[in-house]
């Protein structure tokens, strides 16, 4: 039960909680009772954020509608775009989408959303930024890498990092961009003996897609 006549500071509370455990009823009756859509917890994390954490697509959905900002930085530096890039959900990703999110926010490791999507080998959500967004593929984060660079270090070299290095090629990952010790991808792909991902990256640059 929501009473208006609680203190804005409760109601807030109850509302991050309400997205922490993907409660969609509850966080409406919080908001028409007066919470902030925007309200943070003691480590500035948003109800957004939280339902990106728990995959809460629903309560996303009624967040964004009543005017969350998706671009809210907790003490992590995430928004709510950056957790998704994480988490690998489409669902979410989509919902956050609709909001018009910044996608140059970058996380505390200056990376976008793109790239620990691209290391964790979440095929799909790849795809659906690179496909749905001007996502900058070349963006280099703290560590000097690529999504490309990333995707081969820290990718386990098989099939589905493979195919997320064809989809980053394929919407103009720039395989010449070598990390700080001037190693390309190739390079990189080649010593830990990644046949396949080698034989992506020798191919000819493929047109726009």
């Amino acid at each position: 039960m929501v009473d208006s006549a609680e203190p804005q500071a409760q109601l807030n509370e109850r509302l991050l909680q309400a997205a922490r455990n993907g409660d969609a009823n509850q966080v409406q009756a919080l908001l028409k009772a007066g919470a902030s859509a925007d309200a943070r917890d003691g480590n500035g994390r948003t109800a957004l954020t939280w339902a990106a954490k728990g995959d809460h697509p629903a309560v996303a959905r009624i967040l964004i509608a009543a005017g969350a900002d998706p671009d809210l930085q907790d003490d992590q530096r995430n928004t709510a775009l950056l957790v998704t890039g994480e988490t690998g959900s489409v669902a979410l990703l989509r919902e956050v989408l609709r909001a018009g999110p910044d996608l140059t926010r970058t996380n505390r490791f200056g990376g976008t959303a793109l790239i620990p999507a691209a290391d964790r080998g979440h095929l799909a959500y790849v795809r659906e930024l690179l496909q749905t967004t001007v996502v900058d593929v070349n963006h280099v984060n703290n560590l000097g890498w690529t999504t490309l660079l990333e995707a081969v270090i820290l990718g386990d070299g098989g099939p589905t990092h493979t195919e997320i290095v064809r989809e980053l090629l394929a919407h103009g990952a720039d395989r010449r961009i070598a990390d700080r010790d001037g190693v390309t991808p190739l390079q990189h792909a080649r010593q830990r003996g990644y046949v396949e991902m080698v034989a992506q990256l020798l191919k000819e640059s493929p047109g726009s897609v």
